[in-house]
């Protein structure tokens, strides 16, 4: 309560024992020569989810717009020939068991019969490298099945990097072959990117300040936001120089949506008053000099609490408030 009645107290202060006006004497000032222009949304990356081998694609799952994580399965193409050659290299491998088992069982046999004289060290010989030659033929056949597995596991059509997935150009039950492009997606990470006149390259640096406008694709109240140059490419491309710009929450934008940026292009000369001294009367601006001269102006940007003076007044000019 105590603390409540003391702001009440200064507040009848400002009110009857504040001055009514308080004069303030225009001078120039150098200020920043503020270009505007478009920045687009952009990923830093954009990354495509391929197909690995032939076949037919089935499971797509994801569509445009989609939020997708690194190595997630966004679709599975099947090759039916895959499943058939794995069925055929199981039953050559059955049968090649079986004959190992046996060539193994006539071996020890053969052993036990050399032992009593009844058997030739050449026949041992013989059933020994038959048994060696079907234990090398189960391993390669053990390794093509395996194979077999594997491509029928790259079947799986993964997410190369997290983002957000901008086109999907297959359907399901299409046909592919290896390497084609399933969906194109752009890396979580955006910049805003910005082809400006190449005159205005000796003006950029990295780290710069850049001022960028209200989102205009929605509703949503959005202010001005503060920007800096991350990076400033060094090919000018059909005349303009190409810089990104790192602003805080773009993750929310449309992928390639336009913003107006505002960016300095050297330094000038202006009158800088602050916003409440201008009055606007009939879509005219107008300042109130100490003569009760009312002036009228022309306005220029707005820069925080200050608006340019642009035309109309002049240095040693004192104003008040309206």
């Amino acid at each position: 309560m105590k603390t409540t009645m003391l702001y009440f107290l200064a507040a009848i202060w400002v009110v009857f024992a504040a001055p009514a006006w308080a004069e303030i004497v225009v001078q120039p000032v150098m200020v920043d020569d503020l270009k505007a222009v478009f920045g687009q949304v952009t990923s830093t990356d954009q990354t495509q989810a391929r197909t690995r081998i032939a076949g037919t694609l089935r499971n797509l799952s994801v569509d445009e717009g989609s939020l997708v994580e690194k190595g997630q399965v966004l679709a599975v193409v099947v090759d039916k020939k895959l499943r058939l050659q794995a069925v055929a290299l199981a039953a050559r491998l059955n049968s090649l068991n079986a004959r190992k088992t046996l060539a193994r069982t006539t071996l020890k046999r053969s052993e036990e019969l050399r032992k009593k004289g009844a058997v030739s060290q050449a026949r041992i010989d013989e059933v020994r490298t038959n048994l060696d030659v079907l234990r090398q033929e189960v391993a390669a056949l053990t390794a093509e099945q395996n194979l077999i597995s594997q491509r029928a596991r790259e079947g799986a059509v993964l997410a190369p990097s997290a983002g957000r997935v901008l086109r999907v150009s297959k359907t399901e039950g299409s046909v592919v072959a290896p390497g084609e492009d399933i969906a194109l997606i752009a890396a979580n990470r955006y910049v805003l990117r910005l082809r400006l006149p190449e005159r205005h390259a000796k003006f950029l640096a990295v780290d710069d300040p850049v001022q960028v406008g209200a989102r205009g694709m929605t509703n949503a109240p959005d202010g001005k936001r503060t920007g800096r140059i991350r990076q400033i490419y060094p090919e000018i491309q059909d005349g303009r120089v190409v810089a990104d710009v790192d602003v805080p929450g773009l993750g929310d934008f449309f992928v390639g949506e336009r913003v107006r940026v505002w960016l300095s292009t050297g330094k000038r000369e202006t009158y800088l008053v602050p916003r409440d001294y201008v009055s606007v009367r009939m879509g005219v601006a107008i300042v109130h000099l100490v003569n009760a001269v009312e002036v009228t102006v022309q306005r220029g940007l707005n820069r925080g609490q200050m608006v340019e003076i642009l035309s109309g007044l002049r240095p040693g000019d004192r104003l008040v408030r309206p």
